[in-house]
């Protein structure tokens, strides 16, 4: 055991020292290509994608279990989700366990620990705003120097030997730089209201910190410390730069800020992971929305550069092009997943990203320029006291949405007279929303109302599962939900907020059934050369729960769904897809030409973290955490006999 004190106390278990350590990194290269998984999304361009072939059609069905790493043991409590995704490099896989986000490498043939770092709990992580696993880790390497990044629940960035766990020492202090410094609008708070559960984003040298907040459907005030981007230097942690994704006066995008709501509004942060373009030496950021979640009348304007795509300069902070998809956000719909860069098979350079309320936004990657026209067009304004609306919003042209938007009566439940009947009574209290940017309205309104209908939810249509880029064909793979939100806001007591969600209004069901008609949950194919739909399934079987609900008995249903979003792995021949929290335990084998499903396997729990593979001595694993329902969360490998 080596033992380590640092700002905050953590110890490391390391076994690499008992190994041979040089075979540990016989494998060259650190991209898919050469067999790894170097980044959580597999690349910096975010493609979830990998050319092996080892695991195809063929042979699919055959895949057995190689390995488990159960996290029973790591962490004050047991984890019943864990949502990160492992990195492999080399015959190691890196991965974040536990709810105080411990750093563990193990080998990646049979699942042995080579090494633990656990950071301390302490009031940081007592008052972090994101425990738990996270969503991974970041790697980086000169030479034969590797360092594993992560961040802590308690926000601080670790630098880690990548053979031994060990911190770096020339990196901030003891190998861990405080993120909690140089905030703005931190002051006056018991506790800061900041963390991360995206890994950090290394690229050129540049280590890249996107911050979280707390979910702000209820927010404590008005104020809250301001999202802001920094790099560091990945050599030493010197901070390199800032990006105030609020701006100060004097700024570019102030003007967008109708009042002084611009010095005290916080969040605007990137809680998403990044992508970049190591050539052009872009990061590409998808900013979340602004303080609150349901009510902007403290921040009057269209609010640069919350739910924008940013692209800075790596090196300097720099704003190249940025482009805001939503003005004034009462929606909650944060830009929920790492944008994907592609060179599409048509020669066009292209940054997509994939959002909350069913878009693809594709744009020059260089430029900014949107592939596809948006157009901004009229919307419509509530009536809740204060609010400020934006008379518009922008509009892709294509592709077309590839979930529900809006929500009417054509959406509802409908698989007999007798239920459509029911649906239709279970709405009579709600407003509906044939415009998918309706605006909530107030839980006690005059019309008797108490809230707005709407499709997607904030939790999406698509969300921070992210999608999957096939760089042959530049096919675009997609998960998402179909989940009815009730858009309903009431006064506020405990807050100098004067709206926040409604505590008591809740999406109507009928008689145990979901409101809104299947899907629930689906996975759709977008030509991002053409932007034509290709294919769309739903993600799963229907549930038992809505399969023996007593007024379909009789009946015969199409295949539902579930209200998930399946985290995607693409091969060169295969797209493999779970259920994710909420769902079976199942994981289906799909051809990814038609969306057929070629094999299907029952896993030991729900598929919770996003699929991954690699390749080590000449075998093809697949590998992911699943988790949930009362299981301890797990890392499983798959492979062929």
């Amino acid at each position: 055991m080596i033992v380590t004190k640092q700002s905050i106390s953590s110890f490391i278990v390391s076994a690499a020292i008992l190994i041979c350590a040089p075979a540990a990194w016989s494998q060259s290269g650190t991209d898919v290509y050469a067999g790894d998984w170097p980044d959580i999304h597999g690349d910096k361009f975010s493609r979830h994608y990998s050319p092996l072939d080892q695991i195809n059609a063929e042979n699919v069905g055959s895949l057995e279990i190689a390995w488990r790493f159960s996290t029973a043991n790591f962490g004050p409590q047991l984890d019943f989700n864990n949502p990160s995704t492992p990195i492999e490099i080399g015959g190691v896989i890196y991965a974040t366990v536990g709810t105080t986000r411990n750093v563990v490498a193990l080998d990646a043939t049979n699942g042995q620990v080579l090494w633990l770092w656990r950071p301390e709990g302490g009031q940081r992580f007592s008052d972090a705003p994101r425990k738990g696993a996270g969503r991974g880790l970041a790697h980086w390497r000169n030479g034969n120097t590797q360092r594993i990044l992560g961040i802590t629940p308690g926000f601080f960035l670790v630098s880690l030997d990548a053979e031994t766990g060990i911190p770096d020492p020339n990196f901030g202090s003891n190998g861990q730089v405080d993120l909690q410094v140089g905030l703005r609008n931190a002051e006056g708070f018991d506790d800061i209201d900041i963390g991360a559960s995206a890994p950090p984003f290394v690229m050129n040298d540049v280590v890249v910190i996107g911050p979280a907040h707390k979910v702000g459907m209820r927010p404590r005030s008005k104020s809250n410390v301001k999202g802001d981007v920094r790099g560091y230097d990945v050599h030493t942690g010197k901070l390199l730069w800032t990006f105030h994704t609020i701006p100060e006066r004097g700024e570019v995008g102030i003007e967008t800020w109708l009042d002084n709501g611009v010095d005290f509004t916080g969040n605007a942060g990137v809680w998403a992971p990044m992508s970049g373009d190591p050539e052009l030496g872009l990061v590409y950021l998808p900013v979340e929305s602004a303080t609150g979640d349901r009510y902007g009348g403290d921040r009057p304007g269209d609010n640069l550069f919350a739910n924008a795509l940013v692209a800075l300069d790596i090196k300097t902070g720099e704003r190249r092009w940025h482009f805001q998809l939503i003005h004034h956000d009462i929606w909650d719909w944060d830009n929920p997943s790492a944008p994907v860069l592609a060179d599409l098979p048509n020669g066009r350079k292209v940054v997509m990203q994939v959002t909350k309320q069913s878009w693809v936004y594709a744009f020059d990657r260089l430029t900014g320029e949107p592939v596809w026209p948006i157009e901004e067009r009229p919307v419509p304004a509530g009536d809740v006291p204060g609010e400020w609306y934006s008379p518009t919003q922008p509009f892709p042209t294509r592709p077309a949405p590839f979930d529900r938007q809006g929500f009417t009566e054509d959406d509802l439940v409908d698989f007999t007279p007798e239920i459509l009947a029911l649906a239709k009574e279970a709405i009579t209290k709600f407003r509906l929303s044939e415009n998918v940017y309706a605006p909530p309205s107030v839980s006690d309104a005059a019309d008797g109302t108490v809230g707005t209908l709407a499709l997607p939810s904030a939790t999406g249509g698509a969300n921070w599962e992210g999608s999957s880029l096939d760089p042959e064909t530049g096919v675009l793979y997609i998960p998402s939900r179909t989940d009815v939100s009730a858009l309903s806001v009431g006064k506020d007591v405990a807050s100098d907020v004067d709206y926040s969600q409604a505590f008591s209004v809740r999406v109507p069901r009928v008689q145990g059934l979901p409101i809104v008609k299947p899907p629930y949950g689906r996975i759709t194919a977008i030509n991002m050369d053409s932007g034509d739909h290709v294919w769309q399934v739903a993600n799963a079987d229907t549930p038992e729960s809505i399969a023996n609900n007593p007024l379909l008995k009789g009946i015969t249903i199409p295949r539902t769904g579930v209200a998930t979003r399946a985290g995607l792995l693409l091969t060169k021949t295969l797209l493999f897809a779970g259920e994710s929290a909420g769902g079976s335990n199942k994981l289906r084998a799909h051809d990814k030409q038609t969306g057929d499903i070629l094999a299907e396997f029952e896993l030991p729990a729900t598929q919770t973290g996003v699929p991954m593979t690699y390749e080590h001595n000449g075998k093809q694993y697949i590998a992911m955490f699943v988790s949930g329902r009362g299981a301890v969360a797990e890392l499983v490998a798959y492979a062929l006999p």
